[in-house]
């Protein structure tokens, strides 16, 4: 575990309400966001773009997601053509968004050790609502996870604070008893503004080196949360 800053305290030692990213954290979905694009792209016309490149627009949001790929292309990316583009492109990967996608080693056990320990588990992502839904029962985790906020729930989506601060009062949260887990530089912006500790999984879609993402503690291997999550609230809370 690497500890990184100690300015958002846990208080005691749980249980915490705990609540992850979607993909890039639990879920390595990319395959599918990249097909459904390339069926948008080709629809209007153009060659996919390669997987390296849609693995670089994601984190923002589908709104964010389009802009880049519209862009990309040479098409107009301006709110009317984005407001326009957007309902088609949810059609396409809401008919499939988890063909292809799988959960990251070891997810499904760490969810259960950590719900079985009296965590409250909750999912906060830019991903819109209904396919995060849909994603989430057909891979199978769906039963640990109490609440659900995606992008498009609020008006506004991380890295403003009020997604996981919504998730995080839905689990009942009290303050001193929240960690947020994700992938990416949009996460830590997230946590930080929220105000709570952050727990970077290093294997998912981060554009930078972990040294230059603020974290209190990160991982690369689900099975090493639940200790971690211990050990943080123990140095933390001291």
């Amino acid at each position: 575990m690497s500890l990184v800053s100690s300015s958002p305290v846990l208080s005691g030692t749980g249980p915490y309400a705990i609540v992850f990213d979607l993909d890039g954290t639990l879920v390595d979905s990319i395959p599918d966001i990249h097909a459904a694009v390339s069926v948008f792209l080709t629809e209007r016309g153009h060659a996919p773009l390669d997987l390296a490149t849609i693995t670089g627009f994601v984190g923002n949001g589908v709104p964010v997601l389009l802009e880049r790929v519209l862009r990309a292309v040479g098409e107009a990316s301006d709110a009317e053509t984005l407001h326009t583009a957007l309902p088609r492109f949810i059609e396409i990967y809401g008919a499939a968004p988890a063909d292809r996608s799988k959960l990251y080693p070891g997810v499904a056990g760490a969810l259960e050790t950590l719900a079985t320990a009296g965590h409250r588990l909750g999912i906060c992502t830019n991903k819109p609502e209904a396919p995060a839904r849909k994603m989430v029962e057909i891979l199978g985790i769906a039963g640990f996870i109490a609440t659900l906020t995606g992008g498009d729930t609020l008006a506004t989506r991380k890295p403003d604070p009020a997604p996981l601060r919504h998730t995080a009062g839905r689990l009942q949260a009290a303050p001193g008893a929240i960690i947020y887990v994700g992938d990416s530089e949009v996460d830590a912006a997230t946590a930080a503004a929220a105000g709570v500790p952050f727990v970077l999984y290093t294997e998912g879609y981060r554009k930078s080196p972990v040294t230059q993402i603020a974290h209190h503690a990160a991982f690369s291997d689900f099975a090493e949360l639940p200790g971690l999550v211990a050990a943080l609230s123990r140095n933390l809370a001291s």
